[in-house]
C-alpha cells in the first residue's frame, strides 16, 4: 500500500507538502501531487488526519428531494469543489419533512464540519441551534423567514413566477392556471407571489379553481392537472413551479390526450435534461444550477477558514432567465373538453 512518503517521492515534492494538500491547503505543486495520488491509489487515513485536526473533512448536505434533478445539479457543483480541497459528502435527504430534517441535523452535527441545507420550511429551529453551537451553515436554494445571519445562495424566485406570468400575457393568455409548491417554504411563496403580482399588474384575475397549491411532487401535479382539465372552462395556459410540477403536468396533459401548445400551453420552473428533447420542447424558467452548488460550497469553506468566521453572512441571489421552446403558444381556437 502506498504511503505518504511514495506520493512525495513520485510528486517530486516534501511528505510536508503532501501533508498539507490533503489537508485541503494551498500548495505550488497540487496538479503533481493529486496526479501522484491517484497513480499510486493512496488512500489517506481520514482517521488520524481528523483526531490530530479535530475536523472529519466531511460537509453535510440535507435536500428536502432527492429526488429532484435539480438537487443532483446542485450537489454535482458541490462535489466538484469540495473534492479539491480534501472532503468528501454526507448527502441525506429530508422528504420535505422539517421533523425528519430536524433529526438528520442533530445526526450530522457529530459527524461533519459544516453543512450545506436547503430547509424544508422557512420556520425551522435546527439550523439557528447549529449556528449557535459553531457548526458552520451555509443555505441553498430556500432560506428561513429570519434567515438573514446565514451565508446562502438563492434565486431571485419571484421574479422567476414573475417572468412566467409575463410570457404568458405576452402570447394572449388571460385564463392562466398555476401549480404552485407548498406555501411554507420560499421557491413555493415566492413563486407564486411574483406570478400572481404580474398577472394582477395586467388586469387579469386568476380565480381560485385556477390557484393550486402542490407540493413540489409529480403525483399531486398529476391530480392538480386532472382537476384543471375537469372544469367546464379549463386554462388555456398553465405554470408549473419545479421540475418535478412539471413532469406531473406533462404526464396528466398527455394521458387527456390534450395538445400542447395546440389547447394548453405550459411553461415550468427549472429546465430539465430532456426539456429540449421532449415533444414539444419544454419553455422554462432556468437558473444555473450547478453554479448554485458550487458558490455554495465556496461560501461553507470559507467559514472554515478561522479568521473569517466572524465575517457578515453572504447572501447570492442569482439570475433566472426565461428559454423559450415549443410549449408555449398564443391561445389556440380550441380549448380541451372538460375531462369528468
Amino acid at each position: 500500500m502506498a504511503t505518504i512518503h511514495d506520493v512525495a517521492a513520485r510528486a517530486g515534492v516534501s511528505p510536508a507538502t503532501v501533508s498539507r494538500f490533503l489537508r485541503g491547503q494551498r500548495v505550488r505543486s497540487a496538479e503533481a501531487v493529486q496526479a501522484a495520488v491517484d497513480e499510486l491509489g493512496f488512500l489517506p487515513n481520514i482517521a488520524a488526519q481528523s483526531l490530530k485536526s479535530g475536523r472529519t473533512r466531511t460537509i453535510g448536505v440535507v435536500v428536502p428531494d432527492i429526488t429532484n434533478p435539480y438537487f443532483a445539479a446542485v450537489v454535482k457543483g458541490m462535489e466538484s469543489v469540495s473534492r479539491d480541497h480534501g472532503y468528501r459528502l454526507l448527502l441525506a435527504n429530508s422528504d420535505e419533512s422539517g421533523a425528519r430534517e430536524a433529526d438528520l441535523l442533530a445526526d450530522m452535527a457529530r459527524q461533519v464540519d459544516g453543512i450545506i441545507l436547503a430547509p424544508a420550511t422557512e420556520h425551522e429551529q435546527t439550523p439557528l441551534q447549529l449556528r449557535d453551537s459553531g457548526i458552520p451553515v451555509v443555505f441553498i436554494d430556500r432560506d428561513l423567514a429570519d434567515g438573514e445571519s446565514f451565508d446562502a445562495v438563492l434565486v431571485d424566485n419571484r421574479a422567476g413566477g414573475r417572468l412566467a406570468a409575463e410570457h404568458l400575457l405576452a402570447l394572449g393568455h388571460t385564463r392562466i392556471a398555476m401549480i404552485s409548491g407548498g406555501q411554507e417554504s420560499t421557491p413555493g411563496r415566492y413563486r407564486r407571489d411574483g406570478f400572481l403580482e404580474a398577472v394582477s399588474a395586467a388586469g387579469v384575475e386568476i380565480p381560485p379553481e385556477l390557484d393550486l397549491i402542490g407540493d413540489f411532487r409529480e403525483e399531486r401535479a398529476y391530480q392538480l392537472t386532472l382537476s384543471l382539465l375537469s372544469l367546464a372552462a379549463p386554462p388555456t395556459a398553465i405554470f408549473t413551479a419545479n421540475n418535478l410540477t412539471t413532469l406531473g403536468a406533462l404526464k396528466a396533459l398527455h394521458d387527456m390526450r390534450v395538445d400542447v401548445p395546440g389547447q394548453i400551453s405550459l411553461i415550468g420552473f427549472d429546465d430539465l435534461d430532456t426539456g429540449p428533447l421532449l415533444r414539444p420542447p419544454l419553455t422554462v424558467v432556468d437558473r444555473p444550477m450547478t453554479e448554485q452548488g458550487v458558490l455554495a460550497m465556496r461560501l461553507l469553506l470559507h467559514r472554515f477558514d478561522d479568521s473569517q468566521t466572524r465575517d457578515l453572512p453572504r447572501r447570492i441571489v442569482m439570475d433566472i432567465k426565461i428559454v423559450e421552446r415549443a410549449s408555449t403558444a398564443p391561445p389556440g381556437p380550441q380549448s380541451p373538453e372538460p375531462h369528468r
